[in-house]
């Protein structure tokens, strides 16, 4: 028995088309959603930057928004050239689950930094330029003494080998101690100084640095709080001499650490301070120094009284200094004569130095109040004027001037200059070089 198939071609309307588009693009949509919902990312790790924050990686690298899917992000981020961010050579995104993907940063490593224009230069260990900065990394070697003329980014830079080699060579013992001075210096005989706060070593020629640089970073921690010179270079195979020339501050009043007796007991005037080395005296003050010297103390009746505001020729000089005068001074270091007498105004300090007039006052520095009323009995010009208030040639008195009451502007010589109580520094000869 024969059968037949036919086929019914069925022809779909115009509304049913629609439809079945509706249906498709909303699986479309659907999948989409679930994709970059499923994918989200939602937790970033970031791995072999240390220049950069994380945060900071982050910013710079995952931008757009398919950085949010843990697929894409890795397919369109990763890049074996970072040119637009420093210091980053290059990175790659990858996906360790469906929520995170992990950041690889490849950076470029500095070994030093020198100064050029306004800026910090920044080199690799064969001397490239990598990038450069206004801001100083202090993280980064700086090398003050190594001098370059012109630069090109990406290219060497014009430094002798033999410089850059110790360079490197510094910049890689630095890093495994963490001990970065503030400036490392060449100069013109390519001997290496390092500066570390107030301490200076002086490393000399590019010879046995491992074994200097080991014996500094054990000394440097002993020296905490001085001043001085560490001297390395005369270290060798065979000469481990170190010393260590301290730098001794002049003892002022104001910086003086004595006080304390012998037994650690704080007088107030002890030589000693408070660990028990001997520093000397307490030095003499400014206000010291000027009570020492002062001129007055005389009476009206010529009498020294040591409060009377007047001096030996019996010039009114008025009353004693105080630390209120030494402070109304400000910076002025005169106040003394021509013989280092304390004044007040005299143009001269007390080493004998010319400082001119107090600027702080106006004055011309010489002391005027001795010029007081010199009129009638005392001598001196008599305020004589006629009606019409023209001076008269008869006012004047050969015989009213008083030679006792004059300005005298001379001084006795022997009076004491106070020469033996200037500040004595030979006392710094008992700290000597100490040997490690």
């Amino acid at each position: 028995m024969r059968t037949s198939k036919y086929r019914k071609k069925i022809k779909l309307t115009d509304k049913q088309k629609k439809m079945i588009a509706g249906i498709a693009a909303a699986g479309v949509l659907g999948g989409a959603v679930f994709f970059f919902t499923y994918f989200h990312v939602e937790n970033v790790e970031v791995m072999g930057s240390g220049h950069y924050t994380e945060d900071e990686i982050k910013e710079m690298i995952l931008r757009g928004p398919m950085a949010s899917n843990s697929i894409l992000a890795p397919l369109l981020y990763s890049r074996e050239k970072a040119g637009d961010i420093p210091y980053v050579e290059g990175f790659t995104v990858s996906r360790t689950d469906r929520n995170t993907i992990v950041i690889s940063v490849k950076e470029k490593k500095p070994v030093g930094c020198i100064p050029y224009l306004d800026s910090y230069i920044y080199f690799d260990r064969n001397g490239i330029f990598i990038e450069s900065d206004r801001t100083r990394d202090e993280a980064v070697p700086f090398f003050d003494g190594i001098q370059v003329e012109q630069v090109v980014k990406d290219e060497k830079l014009p430094i002798e080998d033999t410089v850059l080699n110790t360079a490197v060579a510094l910049s890689t013992i630095f890093a495994k101690n963490d001990m970065i001075p503030d400036h490392i210096q060449f100069d013109d005989n390519s001997d290496i100084s390092l500066l570390y706060g107030d301490i200076t070593v002086l490393l000399g020629k590019d010879e046995y640095l491992e074994d200097k640089m080991t014996r500094v970073i054990a000394i440097l921690p002993q020296l905490s709080g001085q001043k001085g010179i560490l001297h390395m270079e005369n270290v060798t195979n065979s000469s481990k001499t170190i010393t260590f020339e301290a730098e001794v501050e002049e003892a002022t009043a104001e910086n003086w650490t004595g006080g304390y007796d012998e037994n650690g007991e704080y007088t107030g005037d002890g030589e000693y301070d408070e660990n028990g080395r001997y520093v000397g005296p307490r030095p003499m003050s400014a206000l010291d120094y000027a009570l020492e010297n002062w001129v007055g103390g005389y009476d009206e009746e010529g009498d020294y009284t040591g409060a009377g505001e007047y001096d030996a020729d019996m010039n009114y000089v008025g009353p004693a200094p105080t630390q209120e005068t030494i402070d109304a001074m400000g910076d002025w270091t005169g106040g003394y004569n021509e013989e280092g007498g304390f004044t007040g105004t005299g143009e001269y300090d007390r080493e004998g130095n010319y400082v001119g007039p107090n600027p702080n006052d106006g004055s011309s520095g010489e002391d005027d109040s001795s010029e007081e009323d010199y009129s009638g009995e005392s001598g001196g010009y008599e305020e004589d004027y006629d009606e019409e208030d023209s001076y008269s040639e008869d006012s004047y008195s050969e015989d009213s001037y008083s030679e006792d009451y004059g300005y005298d502007d001379s001084y006795d010589e022997d009076y004491d200059s106070g020469e033996d109580y200037g500040y004595d520094d030979s006392y710094s000869e008992d700290y000597g070089d100490e040997g490690y």
